[in-house]
């Protein structure tokens, strides 16, 4: 490449927005209600896990942070969104771009790890229950959580040193609705091949170590259940992992598609929609799979709703 006469760029455009005004306003209108039904159903679920006694277990604690997870993920990518669908203003600064490429894929890895965390809670919980206090107590909940977070700053902090090094001199139009890591790699006027290298092996070992452990920790946990003498027992017995699982699918099915690595010909709508679920819909449907699959979550949700109600009575 040669240095001379080009600039670097100051600001990219998002170019992953319907160019017509009446789908802009519906849009809108559509992520702004998704967006606080997302943020109150996880913010919910962590102040009713935190403040009913009945769910001061390992699994609870699990999901609140999952929770926080999600809630903190949709914030990172809509909030921008309906800023700019509301002013008509696409454009991000390169400094804004390269923080929201960073804390979208930190919160993305960390889903990972803590998805593959839970599944072993599940493991241990219905595979070695005489263990399990022992081997999943408070202490080391919290410890594999903060493992987690650490592991996913880590993670995905080479590639966005490497990111932010790489020179773009334009275009500046990136087609997507957030600054994705492959649309604004595309737009480098450098050398990417280092990059892509680390982008596709860390993405790699990430998903194919968390999912060969989630995977390897259901597949015990499925052929004890259906060990189980009674069909009461094996109902029990996968009822307390049934929610985790739909997540494990729908969170892993929306990433193996998004990691692989697509041809050119691929229309980029597909993968705008996928992104859309994996960092949007996902979130959204979090609550609703953890609550209304879950008897003690509806149980504490209709006592402070009972509460609630008692209290502005008296007043």
């Amino acid at each position: 490449m040669k240095t001379e006469n080009w600039t670097q760029v100051t600001e990219f455009v998002l170019l992953g927005f319907p160019k017509s005004w009446a789908l802009q306003v519906m849009l809108f209108l559509g992520l702004l209600v998704t967006y606080m039904v997302t943020v109150t159903g996880n913010l919910l679920i962590i102040v009713l896990s935190w403040s009913d006694r009945r769910l001061h277990t390992q699994m609870y604690f699990f999901l609140r942070n999952l929770s926080l997870l999600e809630m903190m993920l949709v914030s990172v990518v809509v909030p921008k969104m309906l800023v700019s669908l509301l002013t008509r203003d696409y454009t991000i600064s390169f400094a804004g771009c390269i923080l929201q490429s960073y804390i979208y894929f930190l919160l993305g890895t960390t889903d990972f790890f803590l998805l593959a965390v839970m599944s072993l809670d599940r493991y241990l919980a219905i595979c070695r229950p005489l263990h399990y206090e022992t081997l999943m107590s408070g202490p080391i909940c919290s410890r594999l959580v903060l493992a987690s977070w650490l592991a996913g700053f880590l993670w995905i902090l080479w590639p966005t040193i490497l990111m932010a090094s790489l020179p773009f001199c334009g275009p500046n139009g990136i087609d997507h609705f957030f600054c994705d890591s492959w649309p604004l790699m595309e737009l480098s006027c450098g050398d990417t091949q280092l990059l892509e290298l680390v982008a596709f092996l860390l993405s790699a070992a990430l998903l194919l170590g968390s999912l060969t452990l989630t995977s390897s920790s259901y597949a015990f946990i499925l052929a004890t259940i259906f060990r189980a003498p009674t069909a009461t027992e094996r109902k029990k017995a996968f009822s307390t992992c049934a929610s985790h699982l739909t997540v494990v699918v729908i969170f892993y099915g929306s990433s193996i598609f998004l990691y692989i690595r697509t041809s050119e010909a691929q229309s980029m709508l597909l993968n705008k929609a996928v992104s859309a679920l994996n960092c949007i819909i996902s979130p959204l449907l979090n609550p609703f799979i953890f609550s209304l699959r879950n008897d003690k979550v509806k149980q504490a949700l209709r006592d402070a709703m009972r509460w609630h109600r008692t209290m502005g009575t008296r007043s």
